[in-house]
């Protein structure tokens, strides 16, 4: 994976860093290092069966996380990239064991070790998808495990006691290693969430679990209506509702037709699934209609496709997806497998999923993992027992921090505060700083998407001026520590678009 420069920059500094404090400060400083030239790592968070492992698998674009219970869903299992498929199972001692993939390419259900014991396990594939995107599948919330609880109270500590019921350890742990979260709920947000969620945060570094760098997916939308109906027109609303309830935790809300979106992208839809739906779309339409009435009448009723292969259709495509297929197959009956399988994808909202993940956080990735990386460093800092390490490890990212490309981090670290509510601000400053922090577009930031130049640089030292009235004037002191951050980004940005024009111009 290519090193964005802030993220090498700070690289570079763990170098630096390394040659000026003890073996202990250094060997932190260098996981970190190492960390920056991983690929970004996105973890999968939510309830128990709210369809997170189908939802990874979607992301991969293979069928490998096993979607019913078994001990694997009960740990943390991280995929990445890799030049072989192969399947470690990691105990918390240290020590691996390999297994192989299932007869049907699946992690296996039985990893050989009790689940206490197992940190974590650590998937390389060659899937294409997973050489810039690291996909991290948490066990989850609401665990039945009582050792799961434990470890959760162990770890999470008094400011997350009340919730130690709701939240998986190792789940959590790797929410805050991340620089990048999807949560996945099913129909309803409940209370419960809510509290984990509060916790899943609180247990997170900086940059991580806020709406800078998270993202909701309302999975499973296809159960909102009987049979084969369309739940899009359900789907869509219900979406905004989450989102307004988790306008602190979540950027936006994406609902997604979970199985569809793993068939799909995962291509397990093959030729003979097809012709066995073109086979049903030939029936006269009365017929259809009871077919489809429900998974019952469905598997029962007398068809030219034996039960057997219903059952496989159902397993892949659900009733909703079955009946949405069979509509396409009788519009054209000359309907390749390759077009129906990618017309299934786009009626399962993964496109606009996986479009948010590139718009909201690929594009950031540079900034997320180099703000991650300083955090982490900061946290070294704050742990370390030899006050001349500590003092070296303070000093350089203090250093690194007052650098004007560093700003950025400055900027999402306030503007995660200020999204989170742990800063309150009016709305209108709050989406202006959001803007500034997410984008390093003038125009898009301003609001000027036709603005000159000129015009641009007026516009954001006028923004900067604002800001730097705010700070000494009507806000409190929280508040002016994140207005001050502003007014200097603000004049970062009409410095900028100065230097741009000056380069435009013709010599």
């Amino acid at each position: 994976m290519t090193v964005g420069p802030l993220s090498a920059r700070v690289a570079t500094l763990c170098d630096e860093i390394v040659a000026r404090v003890g073996p202990h400060a250094g060997g932190q400083a260098l996981q970190v290092r190492d960390r920056l030239s991983e690929p970004l790592r996105v973890a999968i968070a939510g309830r128990l069966k709210a369809g997170k492992s189908t939802l990874v698998n979607a992301l991969i674009g293979r069928r490998v996380a096993p979607t019913a219970v078994g001990e694997c869903t009960r740990v943390v299992t991280r995929f990445r990239y890799g030049p072989a498929d192969r399947v470690d199972v990691v105990l918390r001692d240290g020590s691996r064991s390999s297994l192989p993939l299932g007869d049907d390419g699946m992690i296996p259900q039985r990893l050989g070790v009790g689940a206490a014991r197992v940190a974590y396990v650590d998937v390389t594939l060659t899937s294409e998808k997973l050489r810039d995107l690291t996909v991290v599948d948490t066990p989850g919330l609401a665990s039945t495990d009582t050792g799961v609880s434990a470890r959760a109270a162990e770890q999470l500590g008094e400011t997350t006691a009340p919730f130690d019921a709701d939240i998986d350890a190792d789940s959590a742990s790797e929410v805050a290693a991340a620089e990048a979260v999807v949560y996945v709920f099913t129909q309803a947000v409940r209370a419960d969430d809510l509290r984990a969620l509060e916790a899943f945060r609180t247990a997170s570094a900086r940059l991580a679990s806020s709406p800078i760098n998270a993202l909701g997916v309302f999975g499973k939308v296809d159960t909102l209506v009987g049979g084969a109906g369309d739940p899009w027109p359900v789907a869509g609303p219900l979406a905004e509702q989450q989102a307004a309830l988790l306008a602190r935790t979540v950027s936006e809300v994406v609902p997604v037709v979970g199985l569809l979106a793993e068939t799909g992208e995962a291509g397990r839809l093959t030729a003979a699934d097809c012709a066995a739906l073109r086979a049903l779309a030939g029936l006269p339409a009365a017929e259809l209609r009871l077919l489809l009435a429900s998974v019952d009448l469905f598997r029962s009723r007398p068809a030219p496709v034996g039960a057997q292969h219903r059952d496989r259709l159902l397993a892949l495509l659900d009733l909703y997806g079955v009946g949405f297929a069979l509509a396409q197959l009788a519009a054209e009956p000359g309907l390749g497998t390759g077009e129906l399988v990618r017309r299934l994808v786009r009626a399962s909202g993964f496109p606009r999923l996986r479009d948010t993940l590139e718009q909201t956080l690929r594009w950031r990735a540079d900034a997320i993992k180099a703000g991650w990386a300083l955090a982490r460093l900061e946290r070294i800092a704050g742990h370390e027992g030899d006050p001349r390490d500590r003092e070296a490890l303070r000093d350089a990212t203090e250093r690194l921090l007052r650098e004007p490309a560093y700003h950025r981090l400055r900027l999402l670290e306030v503007a995660q505060r200020v999204a989170t509510g742990a800063v309150p601000l009016p709305a209108a400053w709050e989406r202006e700083l959001t803007r500034l922090a997410t984008s390093e577009d003038p125009r898009w930031i301003l609001r000027l998407p036709d603005a000159s130049t000129a015009e641009l640089a007026t516009a954001a030292v006028e923004a900067a001026n604002r800001w730097r009235v705010y700070a000494v004037a009507g806000a409190g002191p929280a508040q002016s520590r994140v207005a001050q951050v502003a007014h200097r980004g603000f004049h970062l940005l009409a410095q900028a678009v100065r230097e741009q024009a000056g380069q435009e111009q013709p010599r």
